[in-house]
């Protein structure tokens, strides 16, 4: 199974969101569209997470990695 990309992951979870806020949905269908929606959130989040790391890190002239850190920290 190949991955998600981020945008596709949010959008459906977002269509799980909406589905689940109309209320017209079987329990277990809820249970289970409310489980893969945190899956999807959870994965969402990671890759969100990976993002900011990656980009929080600037290379020196000697193309060493460093940690950007904002003035005033």
């Amino acid at each position: 199974m190949a991955t998600k990309t981020f945008e596709a992951s949010l959008q459906e979870l977002e269509e799980i969101v909406l589905k689940l806020e109309q209320g017209d949905v079987p329990l277990e269908e809820a249970l289970d569209a409310f489980k893969k929606g945190m899956d999807l959130s959870k994965q969402c989040q990671d890759t969100l997470t990976k993002a900011e790391k990656t980009l929080t890190k600037m290379m020196t002239e000697a193309n060493e990695e460093v940690v950007f850190e904002e003035k005033g920290e």
